[in-house]
């Protein structure tokens, strides 16, 4: 979130505002914000920076102006690792999976079919119907960044098919330019809808022996606690997701990365709600859409590498995640 803060700021300073007094207005210590080990900023802060910038600019529609100004590179590790994917689709689905490291606010699902692919923003807490000024500002940024972050690194402009938010937005045209589609009211949804030809189409800035380098750092940075991903299961499943080379791990052996018993990361992420077993298939299913998706491995490796001894189990895991079989999967 550092990154986006000041992408925000340096944003304002290119709409003629004055950086210190935007900063000052919104509580944040500028001199401070720019050192490497920086306290992160906190929600009301980043809340005071959308309200001023939107006051000192005169625009209403600052933070969606901004979304539609932001480079991969304001996403730290997470944008490098999204330019590294040799797919749109590769690209979304590490998005997906590190959504973490950029917002606890919200996770990422990407579901697919023969026709098309849609990505959901899913709400972490509260009421998405009636959400606050600065919870709308964070999911439409995320929701732009995820239709421009690809804009310059492939030979084609991508334009969803739909985009579905919980409210009526203030200035349809706006939106519109910007979204490159017209927004409708969805209860319950903040959802963007693709069409199924942009998933294998490449990505010109491609790096595979970059990539495995980024997600290295990954794994090594969700050992340790982190300044914007507070809670253990998102650095538990970043681990997984990171180490995935090495197959799933034991509850065991992950314990023993967090210098925890395993009883004790038991306990941790019980009071946070979830299982061990329940993140590491969260991590399995991501594994088995993106493997399946690149079409580089045989089903019954994909199925060895999950960590399923039968392919027959693997199948069933597949079918309750996605309602078809890996087969019909690889077929769309």
């Amino acid at each position: 979130m550092k990154q986006i803060v000041l992408a925000v700021i340096a944003y304002a300073v290119q709409r003629d505002i004055d950086a210190a007094k935007l900063c000052q207005l919104a509580g944040i210590n500028l001199k401070t914000l720019k050192k490497t080990d920086a306290p992160p900023v906190a929600q009301q802060q980043l809340d005071a920076l959308w309200l001023h910038g939107a006051q000192l600019s005169g625009d209403p529609l600052f933070a969606l102006h901004f979304a539609a100004s932001v480079q991969p590179a304001a996403l730290g590790i997470v944008g490098q690792i999204v330019q590294t994917s040799a797919t749109v689709g590769e690209a979304l689905t590490h998005a997906a999976a590190l959504a973490g490291h950029l917002t606890d606010q919200c996770r990422l699902e990407i579901a697919r079919n023969s026709k098309n692919f849609t990505v959901r923003f899913i709400p972490a807490a509260g009421n998405i119907n009636e959400p606050t000024m600065a919870f709308r500002n964070l999911m439409e940024l995320l929701m732009v960044i995820t239709i421009h972050e690809v804009t310059g690194l492939m030979l084609e402009k991508i334009a969803p098919l739909a985009v579905r938010l919980p409210y009526n937005v203030p200035d349809i045209t706006a939106y519109e330019q910007i979204f490159r589609c017209r927004p409708v009211k969805r209860a319950g949804e903040y959802a963007l809808v693709f069409d199924a030809r942009y998933w294998e189409e490449p990505i010109l800035s491609a790096n595979y022996e970059l990539q495995n380098m980024l997600l290295k750092k990954v794994a090594s940075m969700a050992q340790q606690p982190s300044k914007t991903v507070n809670n253990l299961q998102t650095r538990v499943y970043n681990y997984l997701l990171a180490n995935s080379y090495l197959g799933i791990i034991s509850l065991e052996e992950m314990a023993a990365n967090f210098n925890l018993s395993p009883r004790s990361l038991q306990r941790k992420l019980k009071e946070e709600g979830v299982k061990y077993q329940e993140i590491a298939d969260a991590v399995r299913k991501s594994l088995a859409l993106y493997y399946i998706s690149a079409g580089s491995y045989p089903l019954k490796d994909i199925s060895y590498m999950l960590g399923y001894n039968e392919m027959s189990a693997f199948t069933r895991a597949f079918r309750r995640w996605t309602g078809s079989s890996p087969l019909q999967y690889q077929s769309l």
